[in-house]
């Protein structure tokens, strides 16, 4: 049973993302904030698997809740909710550690693949969301989103054909279990591939280095699944 946070300052918006969550049998929403505040002291009093947390709350926001929560129970997982227009919001989240974002318009069955995924130690990027940061930071002043292509395929580059293959599969969202499932190898493996890829591309978290991966254009247009 994945046990899941939800925090967000809207009754409504929380009851529909339980609702949501309350389809998949294996899953189960073991508290509810409205603001960041309450939901880090929900997660230390819970330890879920999974914090599902509005990006913008009164108080404590969800980028400051999701920095305090991957330092005192980095067990739980973060997945950010973000509306279209909010991408300095994400930009700082992903400094963050949070390891999910997803669109608030998006199909409800993206919620459960993005919670899915996290509560697995995965990163999952919406196509929406990963689309918008690579167009937002190609066009904060850091370069032509061309430049920015070249950039992170020069990154890229820096890694062995294993180390690529395996950030395009991160890059989809697949756990390090799914991708040692995918390249025949025992997922220490895959560990230890997925460490030398945040070292070499200079990342801190997972969902950094799928940025990048959508950058360099190596990840395939639609998410894998298993």
């Amino acid at each position: 049973m994945i046990r899941v946070l939800v925090a967000d300052d809207e009754p409504m918006i929380r009851a529909g993302i339980r609702a949501v969550l309350a389809s998949d049998p294996d899953m189960e929403v073991v508290a509810e904030a409205g603001d960041g505040h309450e939901a880090v002291e929900l997660v230390r009093r819970h330890r879920p698997a999974v914090a599902v947390l509005d990006i913008r709350m009164p108080g404590t926001n969800g980028i400051d809740a999701a920095a305090e929560i991957r330092s005192t129970v980095p067990a739980t997982g973060v997945v950010m909710l973000t509306t279209f227009g909010e991408d300095d919001y994400i930009l700082r989240a992903l400094g963050g550690g949070a390891a999910g974002f997803l669109i608030k318009s998006g199909e409800p069955e993206e919620l459960i693949t993005g919670v899915r995924a996290v509560a697995g130690g995965a990163a999952y990027l919406s196509p929406k969301v990963a689309a918008r940061v690579v167009a937002h930071l190609a066009a904060t002043g850091a370069g032509a989103l061309a430049g920015r292509r070249s950039a992170a395929r020069a990154r890229v580059d820096s890694l062995t054909a294993r180390e690529r293959e395996v950030l395009a599969f991160l890059g989809s969202g697949l756990s390090n279990g799914q991708i040692a499932r995918r390249l025949h190898v025992v997922e220490g493996t895959v560990k230890a591939h997925v460490s030398s890829i945040l070292a070499r591309l200079g990342v801190e978290n997972r969902a950094a280095a799928a940025v990048v991966a959508h950058e360099a254009g190596i990840v395939p247009p639609q998410p894998h699944q298993a």
